[in-house]
């Protein structure tokens, strides 16, 4: 394995990474502020974007995306991520899992999506069903030519941007298994507008402001056969096909974001004094900011190391995703955390965004699979070989 960026790649990092100083961190305090980004501010960061040829970087080039292959993508995710998540997902990687998309759905979804002319979300969670996804609620009944969907998901990031949500609902009957009734997967691509679909605005939350987390709503929501993603039935297959990648995103920003705060904390460490001296010369300052900074190291390894894998023969397995997730959002947490302790009382105030990095980095944590969601993919990784 190769350690070195090819000059390709430098190039890629260099651009990103002026990309996010020059067009999307200026608006950070602002958005900040408003919890929302201005829709004409919005606009403008996808058109340059575009322009920059960022747009749609993880799609590929035969469909007009960037074409970059996984360890590239990486870096790229890993240079946005030093920014606010509101402003950085206007460059967008739209959903890989639409590359599943066939015939008409191509034209109507994809292709729009790749474009910049349509944005798609994810449709998964439901307030009963985080973590154990096969027993959600959210039911697609099929009636003639469509299905019928009823059910209610939340937490559904950034639906209140998009144009059409890809829905998972439960379809089939209910299979009883010793732990309840388990039911059959289906994704269907469902524009937001259609009858009988109400978005609504979630909750405020703590982390990522200006990046709203949604409400769907379905009552008797009529959507036809065509708009099925896949076959009925492998919607859990598809997501296991797909969205692995989503991990592997959430690990690099976290890298890179975890990369910008311990900057300012040392920073700071160096020219903060105290008792005549920068208080980076004490061991209780200089020891854990040294740690970290070997932590973050082992992070961004492990990230970098699993999208290496995704893009050799046989691919990223599920347990790497899981082991680059847990310990780049775990180490986020950390460096944040002991930055906020490192600037004392000032780490709190609104002033500066350091408290900003920390409230932010507790979602990572959670969303895209909880940590210990990745433990048990990881312990079971290693226990399955063996009969347990």
């Amino acid at each position: 394995m190769r350690f070195e960026l090819s000059d390709e790649q430098k190039m890629i990092v260099e651009t990103v990474r002026k990309f996010v100083t020059t067009e999307l961190d200026p608006h950070a305090d602002d958005v900040e502020r408003l919890d929302e980004v201005p829709a004409e501010v919005a606009e403008r960061i996808r058109t340059k974007a575009i322009d920059a040829g960022l747009y749609a970087a993880n799609m590929p080039a035969e469909i007009g995306g960037g074409g970059l292959d996984a360890v590239s993508m990486t870096l790229v995710e890993r240079e946005l991520g030093r920014t606010s998540y509101a402003l950085q997902m206007l460059v967008a990687r739209p959903g890989n899992i639409l590359q599943a998309c066939e015939g008409e759905q191509r034209e109507r979804y994809l292709l729009p999506t790749v474009r910049g002319e349509r944005h798609d979300c994810l449709a998964m969670t439901e307030p009963g069903a985080g973590s154990d996804v096969r027993s959600m609620t959210t039911r697609a009944a099929r009636e003639g030519d469509a299905y019928v969907l009823n059910g209610t998901k939340h937490f559904i990031s950034h639906a209140d941007m998009a144009d059409f949500a890809v829905v998972f609902a439960a379809t089939g009957n209910p299979e009883e298994t010793p732990r309840g009734p388990r039911s059959a997967i289906t994704a269907f691509l469902v524009d937001l507008d259609t009858p009988g679909l109400t978005v609504r605005r979630g909750s405020g939350c703590v982390s990522h402001r200006g990046y709203h987390q949604c409400e769907l709503s379905f009552v008797d929501c009529r959507v036809s056969a065509t708009q099925r993603l896949g076959e009925e039935g492998e919607g859990f297959a598809l997501m296991g096909e797909w969205l692995g990648a989503s991990r592997l995103s959430v690990a690099a920003t976290s890298v890179g974001r975890g990369r910008r705060v311990l900057e300012m904390a040392t920073e700071w460490a160096a020219e903060r004094r105290q008792f005549g001296q920068p208080v980076g010369r004490f061991q209780g300052v200089s020891f854990p900011l040294a740690d970290l900074a070997t932590e973050l190291e082992a992070a961004e390894l492990l990230t970098l190391r699993a999208a290496w894998k995704q893009d050799q023969p046989g691919g990223m397995s599920d347990r790497d995703a899981a082991m680059a997730k847990l310990y780049a959002t775990e180490t986020l947490a950390r460096i944040t955390d002991q930055a906020v302790q490192v600037f004392g009382g000032m780490g709190l105030m609104a002033e500066l965004p350091v408290e900003r990095y920390w409230r932010d980095a507790r979602v990572e944590r959670i969303w895209d699979g909880t940590s210990e969601i990745q433990r048990h993919i990881i312990s079971r990784s290693l226990l399955r070989p063996l009969g347990a």
